[in-house]
């Protein structure tokens, strides 16, 4: 091993929130001497900056970066990261801004990891210019969080692919709070809470945004259908909007579609539970169950998220519990039995571990 490769690998930080603090606190807390050196956090207001390596604790961090007076300028990072020996960007924010400057870090020769979905679900453009700015240079990009959060779903499909293996189709529950509301919901025995009750109560859980509506509108699925479909050559142009090009069924009534507020959503939704209580019946009837999945089928080209009735015996009525995701892959190899992946896909501890095992690759 080359000393270059021995050397700690320089972390910049920015987003300090539930996932930020959480990867903070597991770099902070490996034993030494750890392949990691922070030299870099910020949020939108202050920022902290040591080439050196930050000096901080687990129980430190959060005290140094606000006593800080320094100001975040994330336009001039990539050059102040690019003269260290080896440096990454961890982009722990959910921010478009922030995902426009991936190429300008990859330019300079600065590794990306992230969880932010933006910039690999957004527009064509971006993607490509990422793609490109990676190409050109000895930087990487590496965003396995943004799916399944800690679940190996993203670099499992990327070794498939450059392995020679045929996508024939993914298919899976991808959204942890979809995932808690059908399988609380929709389940073979009648007799079961209302749809807006399920709601509510995984509101009250943290399971949901702030407002319902942003989960029930699909679109979180989308774009991690998004950034499934641009990992498998075929379909890396086939999206030129990103997640808006996906087929995207939003459950949230047209008529509370501009209820800005989440409480009064919450509030309204009661008025719709006959409609939700008929398609729950129409499954039950044909003894199925109703999941909102994403599916990409590479063979017939379709990228779609959309409500699916599954027979009871199948996994994704059998082996879903709480706020779990379930990805089959079918491929050539995997075939006629699929890969299945389960498990949790939200929160910050597993969020923060696959961020950590994309630091890892690069360590």
């Amino acid at each position: 091993m080359s000393p270059r490769s021995q050397a700690p690998l320089s972390v910049a930080i920015v987003g300090t929130g539930l996932v930020g603090a959480e990867l903070i606190s597991q770099l902070l807390s490996l034993p030494s001497p750890s392949p990691f050196k922070l030299v870099s956090l910020s949020t939108s207001t202050k920022t902290v900056f040591a080439p050196e390596g930050l000096k901080i604790t687990p129980q430190t961090w959060l005290s140094t970066l606000k006593s800080s007076s320094e100001q975040p300028d994330l336009l001039a990072l990539p050059d102040k990261l690019s003269v260290l020996e080896r440096a990454v960007f961890v982009d722990n924010t959910a921010s478009q801004d922030v995902a426009n400057l991936y190429p300008e870090f990859l330019k300079k020769g600065v590794h990306v990891v992230t969880p932010n979905k933006k910039a690999f679900s957004g527009s064509q453009k971006l993607y490509d210019d990422i793609l490109k700015a990676s190409k050109e240079g000895s930087a990487r990009w590496l965003n396995e969080s943004t799916v399944g959060a800690g679940l190996p779903v993203v670099q499992t499909l990327k070794d498939m692919v450059a392995s020679g293996d045929k996508i024939k189709k993914i298919e899976g529950v991808f959204s942890g709070t979809m995932s808690y509301i059908f399988n609380e919901f929709s389940t073979a025995n009648p007799g079961g809470p209302a749809f807006s009750s399920v709601v509510r109560i995984a509101r009250e859980k943290g399971y949901t945004e702030p407002h319902p509506g942003d989960d029930l509108n699909g679109a979180d699925v989308a774009r991690k259908l998004a950034i499934l479909a641009r990992s498998i050559p075929s379909l890396q142009s086939a999206l030129p909007e990103g997640y808006t090009s996906v087929s995207t069924r939003s459950l949230v009534p047209d008529a509370l579609a501009s209820v800005s507020s989440g409480t009064d959503f919450v509030d309204r939704l009661p008025e719709f539970d006959t409609e939700f209580e008929k398609l729950q019946r129409q499954a039950r009837e044909e003894g199925a169950v109703l999941r909102f999945v994403g599916v990409v089928d590479v063979e017939k080209g379709v990228v779609k998220a959309d409500l699916e009735k599954y027979p009871t015996s199948h996994p994704f009525a059998t082996s879903l519990g709480g706020s779990d995701n379930i990805i089959m892959f079918h491929t050539e190899r995997y075939s006629p039995r699929p890969l299945i992946i389960q498990g949790a896909g939200a929160g910050a501890a597993v969020t923060a571990m696959g961020v950590m095992s994309d630091l890892l690759k690069l360590a």
